[in-house]
């Protein structure tokens, strides 16, 4: 481990890894059942903490002191362990073993808080030719010397954790296939990235992937071999059937958050229903995502339907995300209150769809995003409740508090919901609600907003309308040439009044809340 900026880097990174492996629920449950002391935790992550920050000075000192040479060699050892360790009940062991690692940066005069320099030049060929033991080895943020990597990384047999995120690196070797232990591979904003090793099948052993904010154009072939992936940041999708998304369907132990891209490149609702999505049950935020396209394309609604329609998600997923669905309707499988755990819906770039799916019975969403939704004309009953009526049906969007709803450049008008009383009404629990560039919307916005905090209308210059009865409204901000009736509005209330740009502070207000009125006219008018 002689090499320039090696030690610290890597041995960086591996912390970072274990503090990962710390926290995760296995290992938690695992300390449970062992009834260990939790304390220990604590302790070790401290002890880690104060060795992570000693790594800089140790780095440079590495170079010409055998002491230090040795020590960082035996951290390596002891911090490798703690991601496997646990498993034979030497926790504590690890964390004595630590500890005198800790102590032993005073006699080797180590001193925590010095950076190293970053402009220095990294040579990978010379770097890795004396890594051959390595286990963890990470280059995050570091100018390497080339944007491609040399084939002697395919020599690090024993390599289980590789970090390349934020690099200018442009292609990888053929021979990381040969790195058969690799279990995390980050390649996170390497953003010329294009394409990874033809042969990453091989990498059986390989539990996390993050391509995140890379520019793939595709998958490389036979990714259902890699049984053992856990987490996947994203899947673009190939157009042959080695590389499609059929591929998914062997990779069931997927979790956490899950990007599809380039949806487009399936053919038929046959494909999609083979990546079994409504079978990844451990995944908890998913984006589903088409390319954008010119409007001569030709797109066929019914096969577009049909296909979102058999990438229907687990029931307990908690975020969904659709970008650039090509249909003209959502399917029915888009709203129903059986996904009983959706907090966050966003619906982005559906410039076909005429009509927005049915929201109002996800029992437990609480922010909704809808924009780019080019031929909506109207806002119905339909997005309240499904069939119409209000038979066995809970108060629509009982749950949310934030929604938005912009770029809608033919919605004209937002029915208003009939009920009974105050108690029925939608939105209950709305916090904040956000109109943006809609410039066709002439019709009233809901009637009774009873926890409405700040209102925000932009870019709807045909409005006139009665603005909500909100008594707890706080802000209001409106932008253009618009035109707005208040209906009861709490002006006592008011802390903060944005027009046009220019900021009132109850000011305007002062005088008409000795006599509370019921309603006032105010116009708005472009700057």
């Amino acid at each position: 481990m002689a090499a320039e900026l090696g030690g610290g880097a890597f041995l960086s990174s591996f912390i970072n890894a274990l503090f990962d492996t710390l926290s995760n629920d296995e290992f938690v449950n695992w300390i449970r059942g062992k009834k260990l002391d939790q304390n220990l935790l604590g302790r070790l992550k401290n002890i880690l903490n104060v060795v992570e920050a000693v790594l800089s000075d140790a780095e440079k000192k590495q170079i010409t002191e055998d002491a230090v040479k040795r020590w960082l060699n035996d951290l390596q050892d002891a911090v490798y362990d703690a991601d496997t360790c646990w498993m034979n009940d030497s926790l504590s062991k690890l964390l004595e073993a630590c500890d005198n690692l800790q102590h032993a940066r005073t006699l080797l005069n180590i001193n925590a808080g010095t950076g190293h320099d970053s402009s220095q030049k990294i040579d990978p060929c010379r770097l890795l030719a004396q890594l051959k033991r390595v286990r963890v080895l990470s280059f995050e943020f570091f100018p390497l010397d080339d944007n491609s990597w040399p084939d002697p990384i395919g020599d690090l047999i024993h390599l289980r954790y590789l970090d390349l995120s934020d690099t200018p690196i442009v292609t990888l070797p053929e021979s990381m296939s040969n790195l058969y232990n690799l279990q995390t591979l980050k390649l996170r904003k390497c953003r010329g990235l294009k394409k990874l090793p033809s042969k990453m099948q091989d990498l059986v052993n390989l539990r996390h992937l993050d391509i995140t904010a890379t520019n793939l154009e595709e998958m490389p072939k036979g990714m259902s071999k890699l049984k053992k992936l856990q987490m996947l940041s994203d899947y673009i999708v190939g157009k042959h059937e080695e590389n499609g998304i059929g591929e998914l369907g062997e990779l069931v132990n997927l979790q956490g958050s899950f990007r599809i891209e380039k949806l487009e490149n399936v053919a038929d609702s046959s494909e999609a229903w083979k990546a079994r999505m409504v079978d990844k049950k451990y995944i908890t935020h998913l984006r589903l995502s088409w390319s954008l396209y010119e409007e001569s394309e030709v797109c066929d609604s019914h096969t577009e339907k049909d296909v979102l329609e058999k990438l229907r998600p687990h029931k307990d997923l908690k975020e969904l995300s659709i970008w650039g669905y090509r249909g003209t309707m959502f399917p029915d499988w888009v709203g129903p209150s059986s996904y009983h755990n959706m907090t966050e819906l966003h619906l982005r770039e559906c410039r076909n769809c005429w009509v927005l799916p049915s929201l109002g019975q996800l029992p437990s969403l609480e922010k909704l995003f809808i924009e780019d939704f080019d031929k909506v004309k109207k806002i119905d009953e339909s997005f309240y409740k499904g069939d119409g009526t209000h038979q066995h049906q809970e108060t629509p969007f009982r749950s949310l508090k934030y929604l938005t709803i912009q770029k809608l450049p033919c919605w004209e008008e937002w029915e208003s919901y009939e009920c009974d009383d105050d108690d029925d009404a939608p939105f209950p629990k709305l916090e904040w609600l956000g109109i943006l560039n809609c410039p066709k919307l002439r019709g009233d916005l809901p009637t009774f907003l009873p926890s409405l905090e700040q209102l925000n209308i932009r870019g709807c210059e045909e409005i006139a309308c009665y603005l909500p009865r909100a008594p707890t409204m706080r802000e209001l901000r409106i932008d253009g040439n618009q035109e707005a009736r208040m209906r009861e509005l709490p002006l006592s209330v008011l802390e903060k009044v944005e027009i046009n740009g220019e900021q009132l502070v109850n000011s305007p207000f002062e005088a008409m809340t000795h006599t509370q009125p019921t309603s006032c006219w105010i116009f708005f008018s472009p700057l």
